[in-house]
């Protein structure tokens, strides 16, 4: 009784025990793993790397095309900022384009793909008319807009075919149809070959092997068999050669491939020669934004093809990297987003668009490194030019509206934190974890991400 001055006897309290440490040999490398991937595997990854890498890449290219383009302009005696305030209108009407796009609804863009594929093809064929066509390096796919302005159709035919072909194998699919040979070719492969041939007759080989690239794109996801690829691979490689063999500037470009000196025979690699000059030349942080001298007349079409090669001058290896890494993360999300839903529309509409970005990027900077011949395709969202800017935004729009669409991404978009102070239902739900793209969930689970 004396331990306590109201006569009960004390409380025994127990005795706390020092927690134990965890295991020194725990790899806090292996916990940052764990942790990365769980944060990579939530349902709004996609959604946040669709719009952040695309955002960064575009202010990135304004960026660079304001330092690759003074030179340019000043030598055409007009002002230094003249190409820079050109792709920034382009970019905020891409901007509006790409907010209209990723609200729009999946019906809607369904009902868009046949008009889109009708203007296209009117504007491509307006190209061939005199008076109206305009040829730029020698290439006749331009509609002059005024006098300060141009349009390039055949940018457009890239979106046209993705949506329209999208749609196409989405209805034959439903009705079951694409086990037969005839369905799966007919009508996508002529009508591609439509687009292919009005945008050969300008000249425009570029474009004519990304518009190929989202084909077989389109043709892979809806499960054509390996022997369809062969053939048609080995059909386009022999007409290939033809029209490379058939053109003096097509050869020349491709006996640019891995030239170290601006005279290699009766080829000129100027060009060539001097965008691995400017990317030597940049080391690892580059010679600072803006100190380009490649840029100086040495390297034409800074601005627009050889972008790349400007951006490894002034911001080094680094630069080049990070561009790299969005471009990659960008493919990432597309591959996502089209591997993980079951409308058959959005996974091939998907495929479509990051094959389309995906296989530009890679033609682009595969002619910068000298390992590509120059194709004359410009770096999407990155390089100098509205009618490739415009269509590609809208494409991503479609993207960022397809991972919208997902249900947990959906899901997670209803359980943020509203605006207006009203309590979130199911916040206290303990976050799950989603199954990755390599596994598709029949039902939409929380995810509990903000």
């Amino acid at each position: 009784m004396s331990g306590s001055r109201t006569g009960r006897p004390p409380v025994q309290r127990a005795v706390r025990r020092p927690v134990a440490p965890g295991p020194s040999g725990e790899n806090p490398l292996r916990t940052l793993i764990v942790r990365a991937r769980r944060a990579w595997d939530r349902p709004l990854t996609a959604y946040y790397l669709i719009l952040g890498g695309s955002a960064l890449i575009t202010v990135l290219g304004l960026v660079m095309v304001y330092s690759a383009s003074q030179i340019t302009a000043l030598q055409m005696s007009l002002p230094g900022s003249y190409f820079f305030r050109k792709q920034l209108l382009a970019a905020t009407i891409g901007t509006v384009l790409l907010l209209t796009a990723s609200r729009m609804p999946v019906k809607l863009h369904r009902a868009l793909a046949y008009p889109i594929l009708a203007g296209a093809v009117f504007l491509m064929a307006l190209v061939q008319v005199p008076g109206i066509g305009v040829a730029v390096n020698g290439n006749q796919n331009w509609i002059a807009l005024g006098s300060t302005f141009q349009l390039q159709p055949s940018e457009f035919g890239k979106l046209a075919l993705v949506l329209w072909g999208a749609d196409l194998l989405a209805r034959k699919q439903d009705k079951r149809l694409l086990s037969q040979w005839k369905h799966m070719l007919v009508p996508l492969v002529p009508a591609a070959f439509m687009l292919l041939g009005l945008i050969m007759l300008g000249g425009d080989m570029g474009t004519a092997i990304i518009l190929t690239a989202i084909l077989f794109g389109l043709l892979w996801l809806a499960g054509a068999p390996t022997r369809l690829f062969v053939g048609v691979l080995s059909i386009a490689a022999l007409l290939g050669a033809i029209l490379i063999r058939t053109s003096p500037n097509r050869m020349a470009r491709l006996a640019c491939l891995g030239a170290t000196e601006p005279q290699t025979g009766p080829a000129d690699c100027w060009q060539a020669v001097h965008g691995i000059y400017a990317l030597a030349s940049g080391g690892i942080f580059g010679s600072g934004l803006g100190a380009s001298v490649e840029k100086w007349g040495q390297l034409p079409e800074a601005h627009t093809d050889f972008i790349f090669a400007v951006t490894g001058e002034e911001l080094g290896l680094a630069g080049t990297l990070s561009v790299l890494a969005l471009f990659a993360a960008l493919g990432y999300a597309g591959i996502r987003v089209a591997g993980r839903t079951e409308d058959p529309f959005v996974r091939y509409a998907a495929g479509g668009v990051t094959t389309w970005i995906t296989a530009q990027a890679v033609i682009n900077i595969g002619a910068v490194l000298g390992l590509l011949p120059i194709a004359g395709v410009p770096l999407p969202l990155f390089s100098y030019g509205g009618s490739a800017l415009l269509p590609t935004m809208f494409a991503i729009g479609l993207l960022i509206a397809f991972a919208r669409e997902d249900p947990a991404a959906r899901m997670a978009l209803a359980m943020r934190q509203p605006r207006f102070g009203r309590k979130r239902n199911g916040g206290s739900q303990r976050p799950r974890r989603w199954n990755t793209m390599r596994r598709r969930a029949p039902v939409a689970r929380s995810s509990g991400e903000r």
